[in-house]
């Protein structure tokens, strides 16, 4: 497995319950900035092998990127299940949920 991939997938379990990262600053974390997209395809394919809080990514706005109807529902029911509220237009009031992983805490 590659390192930014072990470290994707080591972040994104790191989110604890009641909070959100987005695509693109777990990818910051794992050292590469530009590589949301990569947290998308392991978030994607790994999700289940690894037992990811999946759940726990939003987009940078802090809406649920998920298209499928019955997925967004899921990861919306989750998070509110955890805490977390949403605003009227759906997002996430990432002031107050997000979570920026710090040495020592993964």
């Amino acid at each position: 497995m590659e390192p930014f991939t072990l470290r994707v997938i080591q972040i994104i379990k790191s989110i604890p319950a009641g909070c959100v990262m987005s695509y693109g600053a777990i990818a910051e974390a794992a050292g590469s900035p530009r590589g949301a997209r990569q947290v998308v395809r392991i978030l994607h394919s790994m999700s289940k092998a690894h037992d990811l809080p999946w759940h726990r990514v939003v987009n940078r706005l802090g809406e649920i990127s998920v298209q499928e109807d019955e997925a967004k529902f899921l990861q919306r029911l989750y998070l509110q299940e955890e805490g977390v509220d949403f605003d009227s237009a759906g997002r996430v009031d990432l002031e107050r949920c997000r979570y920026s992983p710090g040495k020592g805490q993964e």
